[in-house]
């Protein structure tokens, strides 16, 4: 049985289901894996700068506790300026947001890579590897900026 496919709105910033013929579609697992475990606000670790200024360290708190939280700690990037270092940390956000998967041996491996694409733009393409070799990529490119 597969999962109920979701789908991203950039223009909205937010995901949603899909529905085909009156139902919800299904199907697309390791895509909607991904988007809600990327796209998800994960709960800032105490050391973590919030720079919005709100001091809300946001992620659910069904995650008290739990060995792998819902989500991402890329939403504390949002006003970071786009740097090399940037590109790092939203790398290091990404794989610790995918590790569940990799855990459950869902996928054998995670290809990430972060680029700045100046002014404004910050784009991340997620390749899952899987145990024949294959591959499958996501490019996250039109989640954030003007690209």
């Amino acid at each position: 049985m597969s999962d109920t496919t979701t789908v991203w709105s950039p223009r909205q910033g937010r995901g949603d289901w899909s529905a085909s013929g009156g139902l919800l579609a299904t199907g697309a697992d390791l895509y909607t894996a991904a988007l809600i475990s990327l796209f998800s606000d994960r709960r800032a670790a105490a050391d973590d700068a919030i720079t919005d200024g709100s001091g809300d360290a946001r992620g659910w708190w069904g995650d008290l506790g739990s060995d792998y939280p819902v989500g991402s700690r890329l939403w504390l990037l949002e006003r970071s300026t786009l740097t090399a270092g940037t590109a790092l940390l939203a790398q290091d956000y990404a794989r610790e947001a995918l590790q569940w998967l990799l855990d459950d041996g869902v996928v054998a491996g995670w290809d990430i890579a972060a680029t700045v694409f100046p002014p404004a733009t910050l784009g991340l393409t997620v390749a899952a590897l899987f145990q024949d070799g294959s591959r499958q990529a996501f490019n996250f490119t039109w989640a954030w900026g003007t690209v």
